[in-house]
């Protein structure tokens, strides 16, 4: 009924439908219709009020009355005869008429409230149509019928329809309802059909600047798609009977064809990709229905004017617009690719060159492979494959071979295969082509060759199955395995990912591995695992997750390789009959991941955690009692580490130690050791599932770090410094969440014991809020000691140490005459500034130990105290079972009464925190919360959201002194807490949540009326703040569209406020409005032509935009060409908007939406006497000019100039009109490089000593310490000099300079900057071939390669020059390394390039070998029991320094730890090879 509040439902609808369906059968004639108020499927005529932010609910209603809605029609059309039989009847007593009559009543309010969705209004319009067609009796040929022909009673029913006041979407809903259900392909047709039919489109495309929203845009564009279809079946049918109509409307060049078009040219770029879809659909059967007005047009397109037209202009359009690729594809499947190709011949060129692009790569793609296939099919018959390789193969491998590594990746990604699909015979003509080319063996440093091309090429070929692995010595019978080789270390790592996918991939899962790829992926692994890049990481591991080895179990040293080990061991988690791991897994192997939840990398962690849990239980060692304490000790003290990131390390260990048995036994002793009172729950079942214990053992873990954080919130209520400095809240928190997050919470068995925990969790959530919310709330958080206000003293205690510290540390110098009892105000703000100055301040803890604590310290905790409390609210809240109706109370963990209470929690720290962090991840348990809201059974809780946004927005626009809303610069966090509220209404709802916001914040946002004052100005602030949230918000999508228009008005205006607060804001909202038009900026160039949008398509998206610029920028240029120099507030704006248009290809003065209205005013901006108004001006001018009308426009600016000097001429005026004729260009700088140029013929003593200084500035300009441009500067020369200085058979530096050079060259192979490695690993191309080995590649290799030949190298020399007793000497020295060194550990973490195990080891490795050289004599003593005497030393050192640490020193303290092993290792090695040369007898 009208009145129910709750739906009727859809199953009963349709039940209730079909029995009236069957009870009436074929009496219907005799039978008495119901009333009109008894009819059950007459859909609710309103909403009700009582449903407002219940979205669920409201979502069941739309459902039901759409069920209604097609039931109805299906009664409808099952009884089409009936119903015109009793109504040709005339029975006085049937009540047909009425009850129709109410039933369209009904259709009638649901077309005309915009309350309903779109898909009952779309459906409600087919039912008004087939009513109608059912009353009128006509069958198929109602189209053709006049409105005289319809009953009196049926006209006053549809005059709701048709009045004046209807919305816009009436007439659209109508027109898909007409098209829908009317036969257009009918025998006979009346001459208003056809009438009917061209009266479709002239409505659909008047509604092109009146919709705001983009499902409406949609609901258009597909109903212009049926309109063109059911417009091209007419034609075809040729039953018209009017011909010329018809033809002479639909063919090319007519008026409705012409704003078709336009249409389509405003639409092709639409956000919504099935706009643009319907939109490529519309053009393709307007070029069929010219077909069809002109035959000749798609056979002979050379013969039509209007195709030649067309294309041409196609062709002339930008490519950066997207649109035109479908338009381009639809006119090579009518037409054929020799068309395009005869009118573009390089074409295939241009196309290949956009692949760089990512956003214009698959459109790209898709043209490209409509051209080939096309063409191939037209030279079908010729046989001339020749030419087809030579149009598009060709072109390709010269991409391939000199392309950018991205253009390379898209071509890989979305062209090639595609080719190979359509030829794949053409695979041979590309190897033999790229093994003929002379790049193949040789390359410029920064171009991938023929190799690379090559690699690309055999990748793709082997993912179409085209190409087998073999055991012969050509790959696939197609090229070498030396070259393969030589891919796989290549310096591009883009040639390296195509090598390995190439030995990786394979067309079938299943495919069997063969030795020869085994071999192959050694040879790539040692160099390639540690790669700076995440992308190009993510890529190896994807492939190496193919070829599991236990050999990647490498120390975590460096940070990367731990990363590759968990993707690599991640494959090994399959199904346990796929490998045994208990037969190849050792605990040394275990360690290692276990060891790698230090990191520092989160992915690493995440990854090495849920691989430790599939590893076997044998080889962990978890199952030991001491293990186990110890590792259950370290997650505790990490909890409370003052560093953020231990906490999450902590985590990792408590959800590791989850899962084993006698975990509430080790905690029991851990509390026991802390003198801490705890029972840990107990397993009820002495064999217990694995769900049960890790229920109980999550428990346990809960109320343990429960109980140790209330007795750290109370010593943070004593005392906040103390806290901040020992023991941290907000690692205990975080361990909290974590475990929660383990659990299945709906189906848990201990909901006695959980329900108390959550109860305990929710109240000491809101004790810690309270003791860190005075910093996070305070004016200054960043510089806050909570000692200068009257809370900040309550905060700090009254411990007299703490207050003596005070006083003490700080005024020691000074006599201040002051008690402890008795500190002044004066003493305290003499603190606080101190403090302010970054001085640290001293505290006492229980024992007596004295910590330092800083204002960073403080803040620190308090703002991640705040962020851990919120997610733990927000996970306790979204994952708990929530007490309703229909939860049984035994299994309900948390209430009503608690959510609302987090909500009010959330609304105090949103509204009034400061500091951005607590604020800002407030706002993901906020938006948790509300996502649980909607999704509860409880009304009351669905409605909380709709009734927290009415109060924040009544609060905003009120100006009350007594508001604690945050009045900073940005709103603080009320922007997220709105934000949060409208983001949670689903998005297939009516958004009236949404829409009844942004009217309110839009008219908040405008400019007041009269002078601004401070009740004023600080609500339009938070809308301006607000608005921006929102506009950036993502997940609000298209549904923020209809209010971009308004924002960008509020935005404009503001600039003229005299208040800078508003300026300020207006100036961020404008800045993202700017990237939600025009997208996210795709490159450095700010006026980049990939951001922007022709000015139909942004006066069509925005048309209330269109009066509103012109008139801002006809004012703000009204104040130009006094020769004065005044600024108007918003002209710059203006300027930078109107700079993104550019003219649409239907643009002309008649349009209603054209830019020539604004051409004057921006040429009058151009006199502006500020430059740069005059250069965006000038800027702005040249999308606004067509290219038919450069030359006038040029002539008229040129006509302006003055002819000859006068008094009062402007030469402001004349330089922007300059400027204007002008386009502007960019200027090409030319960087200078230094030559080197080798004058070695002089060698004499002053030139060895000249270029021994040389050598060592060089050395020096290597260091790590020098910046980028340095040390790429020093690895061009190292380069250049490799063949006459480095390589030289007798050094012309010397052994000693020669040697330092090649150490400075081994710096750089290992430095931080990816670019300074891949010009010092050029050095291979330069060396003389006579020192390489036959299997060493001679093309570019990646750095570890370099880095590994140019050791080898050096020994090689060192040999040559007959210094080997000096090459071991320095390498051993170098192995054991020096204090130096360090630099690796002073950031903080270590470096993620450098691998110093690897290097030594290295070093080592090589070492060896030159100490076996046959023609080795006796050493120096002295140096080698210098360095034995360091070495032993250096080990006992560290060896003490290792035990000293704590335990599991690999958690606590990460890079200590590391530094130390490093150390161990040096030694060691050394040691080793002191030892190896006293067996062999050299040392004495």
């Amino acid at each position: 009924s009208r009145s129910s509040a709750s739906p009727l439902p859809s199953a009963m609808l349709c039940f209730v439908v079909f029995a009236l369906l069957l009870a009436w059968g074929d009496d219907v004639t005799d039978r008495a219709w119901p009333p009109p108020d008894s009819c059950v499927f007459v859909a609710p005529c309103c909403l009700p009020s009582g449903l407002a932010g219940c979205h669920v609910l409201q979502a069941q209603l739309m459902h039901s009355c759409l069920a209604a809605v097609k039931a109805s029609m299906l009664v409808v059309q099952r009884s089409q005869d009936l119903i015109s039989a009793a109504l040709q009847a005339g029975n006085p007593d049937c009540t047909l008429q009425p009850t129709l009559s109410g039933l369209l009543d009904c259709y009638t309010h649901i077309l005309t409230d915009e309350e309903f969705v779109q898909a009952v209004q779309s459906t409600a319009g087919m039912a008004v149509v087939l009513l109608i067609r059912s009353v009128l009796g006509c069958g198929d040929e109602v189209a053709s019928l006049g409105a005289e022909c319809a009953p009196l009673w049926l006209r006053e029913s549809c005059v709701g329809l048709y009045d004046s006041g209807r919305p816009a979407g009436v007439s659209l809903y109508l027109c898909h309802g007409a098209l829908a259900m009317l036969n257009w392909r009918g025998a006979s047709q009346g001459p208003r059909r056809d009438q009917l039919l061209l009266l479709v489109p002239h409505t659909l495309l008047a509604l092109d600047t009146s919709i705001k929203e983009s499902s409406t845009a949609m609901v258009v564009a597909r109903v212009l798609s049926l309109w063109s279809g059911v417009a091209l079946d007419s034609m075809q049918s040729g039953q018209s009977s009017a011909p010329g109509l018809l033809r002479d409307s639909l063919r090319g060049g007519s008026e409705l064809q012409g704003r078709l078009l336009e249409h389509v040219y405003t639409h092709w770029e639409h956000p919504l990709d099935g706009v643009r879809h319907q939109t490529n659909t519309l053009f393709k059967n307007l070029l069929l229905l010219h077909q069809h007005t002109h035959p000749l047009a798609l056979s002979n397109p050379h013969s039509d004017p209007y195709v030649s037209q067309l294309t041409q202009t196609l062709l002339g359009l930008e490519w950066h617009q997207r649109g035109k690729y479908g338009s381009l594809a639809c006119l090579v499947e009518l037409l054929g690719a020799g068309y395009l190709l005869a009118l573009e011949p390089q074409l295939p060129s241009h196309l290949l060159g956009l692949m760089g692009d990512q956003t214009l790569a698959p459109y790209a793609s898709d043209l490209l492979e409509r051209l080939f296939v096309s063409h191939k099919a037209q030279l079908a018959g010729e046989g001339d494959m020749e030419r087809w390789h030579g149009t598009w193969v060709s072109p390709l491998l010269q991409v391939l071979c000199r392309a950018r590594l991205d253009q390379t990746t898209y071509i890989l990604d979305y062209f090639l295969p595609k080719l190979l699909r359509c030829s794949p015979s053409s695979l041979a003509h590309m190897v033999q082509a790229l093994q003929n080319s002379p790049s193949c063996s040789a390359g410029t440093h920064s171009s991938r060759g023929s190799v690379g091309a090559l690699m690309t090429c055999l990748r793709a070929a082997r993912a179409q199955g085209m190409v087998q692995s073999s055991e012969e010595g050509l790959w696939g019978g197609l090229v070498p395995l030396s070259l393969l080789r030589q891919a796989l270390v290549h310096k591009h790592h883009q040639v390296r990912m195509d090598a390995l996918g190439l030995v990786c991939e394979s067309h079938r899962s299943t495919e069997v591995l063969t030795s020869q790829e085994i071999e192959l992926l050694c040879h790539f692994l040692p160099s390639c695992l540690n790669s700076q890049s995440p992308g190009v990481r993510q890529h190896f591991y994807l492939f190496l997750s193919s070829f599991p080895s236990v050999h990647l179990f490498l120390p975590p040293f460096s940070f990367s390789h731990p990363l590759c080990l968990s993707f690599s061991l991640r494959s090994l988690s399959g199904p346990e009959d796929m490998f045994a791991l208990g037969e190849v897994v050792t605990p040394v192997h275990a360690q290692n991941v276990l060891f790698c939840l230090g990191s520092n990398f989160l992915e690493v962690k995440q990854l090495a955690s849920a691989l430790l849990r599939q590893l076997p239980p044998s080889a962990v060692g978890l199952q030991e009692p001491d293990r186990m304490l110890c590792l259950l000790q370290a997650a505790m003290d990490l909890s409370t580490s003052t560093k953020p990131f231990d906490s999450v390390t902590a985590a990792h260990l408590f959800n590791l130690l989850l899962h084993l048995p006698d975990l509430p036994q080790a905690l029991l002793l851990c509390a026991q050791e802390q003198g801490l009172s705890f029972q840990p729950p107990s397993l009820t079942q002495p064999q217990a599932s694995e769900a049960l214990t890790l229920e109980t053992n999550t428990l346990a873990v809960i109320q343990f770090l429960l109980l140790c954080l209330k007795t750290e919130v109370r010593k943070a209520e004593s005392s906040l410094l103390l806290a901040a400095a020992t023991s941290p809240l907000y690692g205990r928190a975080h361990c909290i969440t974590a475990a929660l997050q383990q659990l299945n919470t709906r189906c848990l068995t201990l909901c006695g014991q959980w329900r108390s925990v959550v109860s305990e969790l929710i109240t000491v959530s809101y004790r810690m809020s309270d003791v860190v919310s005075p910093v996070v709330q305070s004016s200054s958080p960043e510089g806050l000691i909570p000692m200068d206000t009257e809370t900040g003293q309550n905060l700090l205690g009254s411990d007299s140490d703490i207050v003596n510290i005070l006083t003490t540390h700080m005024f020691h110098h000074y006599t201040l005459g002051l008690t402890l009892q008795g500190v002044s105000v004066l003493c305290l703000s003499c603190v606080f500034v101190c403090l302010s100055l970054s001085l640290c301040l001293c505290v006492l803890g229980g024992g007596g130990e004295g910590y330092r604590v800083t204002a960073q310290m403080v803040l620190v905790c308090c703002w991640r105290t705040m962020k851990e409390v919120s997610m733990l609210l927000g996970e306790v809240c979204q994952s708990l079972p929530l007490q309703t109706t229909h939860t049984p109370p035994d299994q309900a963990l948390i209430t009503e009464e608690q959510v609302e209470g987090v909500g009010r929690y959330f609304r105090q720290q949103l509204l009034q925190s400061r500091h951005r962090g607590a604020f800002e991840l407030a706002y993901i348990g906020f938006v948790r919360l509300n996502d649980m809201l909607c999704r509860s059974g409880s009304r009351t809780l669905q409605q909380l959201p709709a009734h927290w946004l009415t109060e924040v927005l009544q609060e905003v626009k009120s100006s009350d002194p007594s508001s604690k809303l945050c009045a900073t610069r940005r709103s603080a966090g009320i922007p997220f807490y709105i934000q949060a509220l409208l983001s949670s209404e689903p998005k297939s709802s009516s958004c009236s949540l949404l829409k009844t916001t942004m009217r309110e914040l839009t008219t908040l946002a405008m400019p007041p009326p009269d002078r601004a004052t401070d009740e004023t100005t600080v609500p339009q602030v938070h809308a301006l703040n607000i608005l921006r949230a929102l506009y950036r918000d993502t997940r609000l999508g298209e549904n923020i569209v209809p209010f971009v228009s308004e924002g960008m008005q509020a935005a404009v205006l503001g600039f003229t406020s005299p208040v800078w607060a508003v300026r300020n804001s207006s100036t961020l909202l404008f800045s993202t409005l700017i990237t939600r038009i025009f997208g996210v900026k795709k490159g450095k160039d700010e006026h980049s032509k990939k951001n922007r949008m022709t000015g139909r398509e942004f006066f069509t998206r925005f048309p209330a935009l269109y009066p509103f610029l012109l008139s801002q920028l006809e004012e703000a240029a009204s104040s130009v060409g006094s020769g004065r120099v005044i600024l108007h507030p918003s002209l710059f704006l203006l300027l930078l908007v109107l700079g993104r248009l550019f003219p649409s290809p239907m643009d002309g003065s008649s349009s209603p939406l054209g830019l020539a209205p604004f051409l004057p005013f921006i040429i009058r901006c151009g006199h502006s006497a500020v430059y740069r108004t005059r250069e965006m001006a000038a800027r702005a001018l040249v999308p606004f000019v067509m290219v038919t009308q450069v030359p006038s426009t040029i002539q008229a600016l040129l006509d302006d100039l003055p002819l000859e000097p006068a008094p009062r001429t402007q030469q402001n005026r004349i330089h922007g009109t300059l400027l204007q004729v002008k386009n502007p260009g960019q200027i090409n700088c030319a960087k200078s490089f230094l030559k080197y140029h080798q004058c070695f013929s002089n060698q004499g003593a002053a030139a060895v000593a000249l270029l021994g200084c040389w050598g060592a500035l060089v050395s020096q300009c290597c260091g790590e310490q020098q910046n980028t441009e340095v040390k790429m500067m020093a690895a061009e020369i190292l380069v250049n000099v490799s063949a006459t200085l480095l390589t030289s058979p007798n050094p012309p530096l010397g052994v000693s300079h020669t040697v330092s050079l090649w150490r400075g060259l081994f710096t750089l192979l290992q430095d931080e900057d990816p670019d300074v490695r891949d010009r010092a690993a050029d050095y291979v191309s330069s060396l003389p071939k006579h020192l390489l080995n036959t299997d060493a590649p001679l093309v570019s290799v990646c750095p570890p390669v370099a880095l590994e030949m140019g050791v080898a190298l050096l020994c090689q020399l060192f040999q040559l020059w007959g210094q080997v007793p000096t090459g071991i000497l320095t390498l051993t020295e170098r192995i054991l390394g020096n204090d130096e060194d360090d630099f690796l550990f002073e950031k903080g973490d270590l470096n993620l390039w450098a691998e110093p195990v690897q290097w030594v080891r290295l070093l080592h490795r090589h070492l060896v070998v030159l100490a076996e050289d046959p023609g080795l004599k006796v050493l120096n003593q002295a140096e080698l029991l210098r360095l034995s005497a360091q070495a032993e030393a250096l080990s006992q050192a560290t060896q003490q320094a290792l035990e000293g640490l704590p335990a599991l020193p690999q958690f606590c303290c990460t890079v200590e730890h590391a530094r130390l092993a490093l150390k161990q290792e040096r030694a060691t090695l050394v040691i080793n090879i002191l030892q190896t040369l006293r067996q062999a007898g050299l040392s004495g």
